[in-house]
């Protein structure tokens, strides 16, 4: 096991050294946004009394690949299933590229295989949270 800053477990990910799931990258991506232990902990600190919010990712199945839509992106139910029995899978024909060039209202994590993730966010974050950094694992 090596430690690794959040750049560097990135690179680690592009280069298939290493995988992450998608919501461990998402917030990868979030980390980098601070340049060190301190600074994250400052951060977290003046944050703490701001309050959260409860959100499940929404998987929806395009012809190429998969967005996992979070809360705040134009495509998030009204209605998210945050229990899992209701069973919900949205689909679409559309490719991937397709729904990014029609949308404008970005929080979703694009997933074409196991190894390419991007993270796209175009929101203001709720309760003073920082988004992260929009990383795409295919390129640098």
């Amino acid at each position: 096991f090596q430690w690794s800053s959040p750049p560097e477990a990135i690179e680690r990910f592009k280069s298939q050294e290493i995988w992450f799931a998608p919501p461990q990258f998402y917030e990868l991506c979030r980390l980098c946004n601070f340049s060190s232990l301190d600074e994250l902990h400052k951060f977290s600190s003046d944050r703490a009394l701001e309050g959260c919010e409860c959100w499940m990712p929404v998987m929806l199945s395009a012809s190429d690949g998969y967005i996992q839509l979070l809360p705040g992106d134009e495509l998030y139910p009204e209605d998210p299933d945050y229990t899992g029995e209701k069973k919900i899978i949205m689909t679409t024909d559309k490719t991937v590229d397709k729904l990014m060039k029609e949308g404008s209202i970005f929080h979703r994590i694009v997933i074409k295989n196991i190894n390419n993730l991007a993270v796209y966010v175009n929101i203001q974050a709720k309760y003073k949270h920082m988004n992260p950094l929009m990383i795409n694992s295919e390129n640098s």
